[in-house]
């Protein structure tokens, strides 16, 4: 544990707890007295005869005495030392930040429902984006839906979970328009690595690459500080494309079936870019398991801004251990009590290592008194039980920590406290999940059900949606898509949106930041009770629909409107 200590680097010697040192006065004060007092005690002995005093009053030599003082004075020293907490090497893994993004651009054209992979290239690459979860890539993971104009699903987030249970329902009708547009999923997804500078990857799970998008992904990663990495989800037989309504094929103007397939000369051109990796399509996982282990080894951390006195070592216990087997040694009549006072009261003291506090108060009765100051980060990092964890992390604002400690609790007031913690950070469609997943574990949970109901307050409901007092009128027709003036330009939808829009569609979608919030009825409440069913004034929100993919769609509506988004001119409908 402690073999990697030493030799001590005296320059980076410091103590973490230096108001502690002050002890050492009235330790070496009492040792003065004590030794003052044996001088005295020598005075009056003359009055004795020198051959009554060993029966009388003498008691062992005073060496041994001045011995056992400086036994005593050690102790305590070394106690001292210890509860000061030396320290002069930094802890193997200080308080870190993950900064490392990692975007999937699916798309959601119509060619993705060939079958020539089955059940189609769609549900093909749902189950390897499960897959690549399946594998832990650990960066933080965005997913984004592509079709004729590109959308954020899930904004960067460390859970997972929160992809998958997007993942499900996505179809092309889900998109706004049809087409497919990379340059636009490109840009968003551009877009959204840049609340960090540390580099990225973009994963596209995609089918259809065409000659005319080579430079486009040259260009990218020559201009971007992420790499790509190409999935395809086609094969060189290649498949007709189905209709949208289900019932034949897509034909173009000549009346031929369009055909859908893999452009091997074409892959193989992308693969020896510099920054483009493109991933052999498995029949098993291995290929995902390859990006996600690819990605993992390449994250990048960055310390916590505030320097804390725990990016220390605290070695304070290597100078605890000597002060016990002293004062095993100085067993004196009295002075052993004195000494279980003396470490009592170190105990006791809030402001001493953690080592002394825990032999006597659990870490959740720690937690608790941290939290009655008013200290809730502290008393979060303290707690050890999910919920109290979580409810500490709340009360101090730091809602994506306690989305953490509330997913490990599995109890129906922990997907509650759940959707309340998805909420206040801004992501309205996850809190909807956790309520229902706390309704269907405990169906007698009301609060819970009165949220469902008032969720539809905030969010869109028949193509209307409140993101800041924003109305939209109901009816409208999407905007038509327009042919190309001839049949070879096969590059896919696109839209008009410029890059500045992306970054401030982005602004407002980040998992950190607003993600459309819509107007409330009223504000969270600060104290998140775990146990008591909270009364009506701190209901939230109103009913959504179970199916989030429902709540997709009028979200990209909503945006289409806001931001005045219109696809490319495109003949390529699919």
């Amino acid at each position: 544990m402690y073999k990697d200590l030493f030799p001590i680097n005296w320059s980076d010697f410091h103590f973490l707890r230096p108001q502690f040192l002050w002890l050492l006065v009235p330790v070496v004060v009492l040792m003065l007295i004590s030794l003052l007092s044996m001088q005295q005690e020598v005075k009056w002995k003359k009055i004795i005869a020198p051959h009554l005093r060993p029966y009388v009053i003498s008691k062992g030599s005073n060496g041994v005495k001045i011995f056992m003082h400086i036994v005593l004075l050690l102790a305590f020293t070394s106690g001292i030392l210890g509860l000061s907490g030396p320290t002069w090497k930094k802890i193997e893994v200080p308080g870190q930040k993950l900064e490392t993004p990692m975007v999937v651009l699916l798309d959601l054209s119509q060619s993705m429902m060939a079958e020539d992979m089955q059940p189609n290239r769609l549900e093909r690459a749902k189950f390897k984006i499960k897959d690549l979860i399946k594998y832990n890539p650990r960066a933080r993971m965005a997913l984004i839906g592509f079709a004729g104009t590109a959308h954020t699903i899930v904004p960067l987030t460390k859970d997972y979970e929160i992809i998958n249970s997007h993942i499900e329902g996505l179809k092309p009708s889900t998109m706004p328009f049809p087409g497919s547009d990379l340059e636009a999923a490109l840009t968003l997804g551009d877009s959204l690595t840049k609340v960090t500078k540390a580099p990225g990857t973009i994963v596209i799970f995609s089918d259809d690459f065409q000659e005319s998008q080579r430079d486009l992904l040259s260009n990218f990663v020559k201009n971007s500080k992420n790499r790509l990495v190409i999935l395809p989800m086609n094969t060189p037989g290649g498949s007709e494309v189905p209709s949208v309504n289900g019932k034949g094929v897509i034909r173009s103007k000549d009346g031929k079936a369009v055909r859908s397939y893999l452009d091997a000369t074409l892959m193989a051109s992308l693969n020896g870019i510099d920054g483009i990796t493109v991933q052999q399509l498995t029949l098993d996982d291995s290929d995902v398991e390859l990006i996600a282990k690819d990605i993992s080894k390449n994250l990048e951390f960055t310390e916590k801004n505030e320097e804390k006195d725990d990016d220390w070592r605290d070695v304070g216990l290597l100078f605890i251990i000597p002060m016990a087997v002293l004062l095993l040694l100085w067993f004196r009549k009295g002075w052993v009590l004195y000494s279980l006072a003396f470490l009592l009261l170190v105990s006791c003291n809030d402001s001493s290592s953690s080592s002394f506090s825990d032999l006597w108060y659990t870490k959740d009765y720690q937690g608790q008194r941290l939290s009655d100051k008013g200290d809730y980060k502290d008393a979060a990092e303290a707690y050890t039980d999910p919920l109290r964890k979580g409810v500490a992390y709340f009360k101090a604002e730091e809602y994506e920590d306690a989305i953490n400690a509330f997913s490990k609790d599995t109890s129906a007031m922990g997907s509650y406290n759940l959707g309340l913690a998805y909420f206040k950070n801004g992501d309205y469609a996850a809190a909807q999940i956790a309520f229902n997943m706390a309704v269907e574990k405990d169906p007698s949970l009301e609060i819970a059900k009165t949220n469902q109901q008032k969720l539809m307050q905030v969010l869109p409901e028949e193509d209307k949606m409140s993101v800041e007092n924003a109305e939209e009128s109901n009816g409208e027709q999407n905007a038509e898509n327009t042919q190309n003036s001839g049949p070879e330009d096969l590059s896919g939808g696109g839209q008009e949106a410029t890059k500045e829009d992306m970054k401030k569609q982005r602004q407002e979608e980040t998992v950190n930041s607003n993600v459309h919030k819509g107007k409330e009825l009223d504000e969270v409440p600060d104290d998140v009770q775990a146990s008591i069913q909270q009364t009506d004034t701190q209901i939230l929100m109103r009913k959504v629909d179970d199916d989030p993919t429902l709540f997709l769609q009028r979200k990209f509506k909503y945006q289409v409107k806001k931001y005045n988004i219109k696809p490319r001119s495109n003949e390529q409908a699919w």
